[in-house]
């Protein structure tokens, strides 16, 4: 498997960010370091995604930076040219896919599927993304699917906390989580940099823990 992606699995739990200033993102990255998540997924749900990932990345180059919510192949130029280093997509989308196939970029695609799942398979993808995890039938989707789909592996997102993260990574398809828990944008907006480094290594503490399991 490409390096990002096994050390995404490493980390565990990937804090999914929705970011209004790029100018937070150097501290923000600093309450990841110092809690122990040395990655982040900057959604383009806002205007700020490209560059927060350029500050970011630029500022803490030990931090496994990447593009969440890429819907077309320009937001997924975008995000390479920022200096993302993984693409993460809400659902399939085959030109998404391709083209971070032909340029060299980890991607995880988004599925809730079994017709979605071949769609992958089929370009040769065996990690995906699970979303929405929760709605989509949570742990016993994802126990559903480990039968006929054994080779797969995913991060389940949407509806993963501090209360269901075990349960989620003690399942065997589950390569990590992502999670908008410890990042949550009012906290981030009102720099609460002090609260999102103390979730984030509560985060990393109940991923320890599930591993040791």
């Amino acid at each position: 498997m490409n390096n990002i992606l096994t050390h995404l699995g490493n980390v565990g739990i990937i804090p999914v960010i929705a970011i209004d200033d790029a100018d937070d993102a150097v501290a923000l990255g600093g309450a990841l370091l110092a809690g122990n998540l040395p990655c982040a997924e900057i959604t383009f749900r806002t205007a700020a995604a490209a560059q927060a990932i350029e500050k970011m990345s630029a500022a803490h180059p030990d931090i496994c930076v990447g593009a969440g919510t890429v819907l077309t192949v320009a937001q997924a130029e975008t995000a390479k040219a920022a200096g993302a280093q993984f693409v993460v997509t809400p659902g399939f989308d085959e030109a998404v896919v391709d083209w971070c196939l032909a340029n060299d970029m980890p991607i995880t695609p988004g599925v809730m599927t079994p017709t979605e799942i071949n769609m992958a398979l089929n370009k040769g993808l065996s990690l995906m993304k699970f979303f929405p995890a929760e709605a989509a039938g949570g742990i016993q989707a994802l126990k559903a699917i480990g039968g006929p789909y054994a080779g797969v592996t995913f991060i389940p997102t949407g509806g993963i906390n501090a209360n269901n993260l075990t349960d989620y990574l003690n399942l065997p398809m589950v390569h990590a989580c992502g999670g908008s828990f410890m990042v949550k944008k009012n906290l981030i907006a009102t720099k609460r940099f002090d609260e999102i480094e103390k979730l984030a290594a509560a985060a990393a503490e109940i991923v320890r823990s599930a591993r040791a399991e």
